[in-house]
């Protein structure tokens, strides 16, 4: 692995670990509630993030130029809510675009199993062959679209070793139970997504932890975190989860701890 390639890894995966803070929601759910501003969403929550994942557009017009926070940069699209298909993807920015742009790394999503299939993975092995050619790592995100029952760990195993073996040089994926098999059977590092919205914010903790013990690296959590009545607790208590190995207990005393605090 070049230089280029491991500088940027090391810049969004901080001692093996991170908490990436995905804002991308926008590009197929439009104002996504509590992403009306994204900039003011993310205002108070930027201090505890190890990268903003986010389309071109929000980035231009929403982060700051001083951010420092680094940037992956969403580049797939193409479909929204209302659509047919939300697995009808393609690449919408360029390499070009995301140097430009000062990313840090770009991350698109694969359906595997749906309609689109191959369309999805050929477009992530098209992006690893250009972003391999400026040190550029690929965050590839694997998808279900509305099929939430998909969720299980025979089919993220799939998921997760397939983007590995065509470049992807991190996966994110869903927590399921046995969530160990699909960490132990994808080569490259695996982070956790959100999804919609939990019940409890105590279930998010307590997915997180047991994420991490089974051997995921860290988050990309979204809705679980701005969308809580509380977001600066709640990104708090998880990034304790993941930097500070705290329990979902510990963490849930912090999040506790911090609703207090006006």
């Amino acid at each position: 692995m070049d230089w280029g390639m491991k500088n940027r890894l090391s810049q969004i995966i901080k001692n093996g670990k991170c908490l990436f803070m995905p804002i991308d929601h926008g590009y197929f759910l439009g104002p996504t509630s509590k992403l009306e501003k994204p900039g003011e969403t993310i205002k108070p929550l930027l201090p505890y993030s190890d990268a903003l994942f986010v389309t071109r557009g929000v980035l231009r017009s929403c982060v700051p130029a001083d951010n420092t926070v680094p940037i992956i940069l969403r580049v797939s699209g193409g479909t929204s809510i209302v659509g047919k298909d939300l697995a009808n993807e393609g690449i919408t920015t360029s390499i070009q675009e995301a140097i430009r742009l000062n990313a840090s790394a770009v991350g698109l999503s694969v359906f595997i199993g749906s309609e689109y299939e191959r369309q999805t993975l050929l477009n992530l092995s098209t992006l690893v062959n250009e972003a391999e050619g400026y040190g550029i790592p690929v965050m590839a995100v694997t998808a279900v679209g509305k099929e939430l029952e998909k969720r299980d760990a025979r089919y993220l195993s799939l998921c997760c070793r397939i983007a590995a073996e065509l470049g992807a040089k991190v996966v994110k994926t869903y927590w399921c139970e046995d969530f160990d098999k699909v960490v132990n059977s994808c080569p490259v590092p695996v982070v956790i997504a959100g999804g919609p919205k939990t019940e409890t914010d105590f279930e998010v903790l307590e997915f997180v932890a047991d994420g991490m013990k089974r051997g995921a690296i860290g988050v990309n959590l979204g809705r679980n975190i701005w969308q809580n009545a509380h977001p600066v607790p709640m990104i708090k208590a998880i990034r304790a989860i993941i930097h500070e190995n705290a329990s979902a207990k510990e963490a849930n005393k912090i999040y506790e701890d911090g609703k207090k605090v006006k």
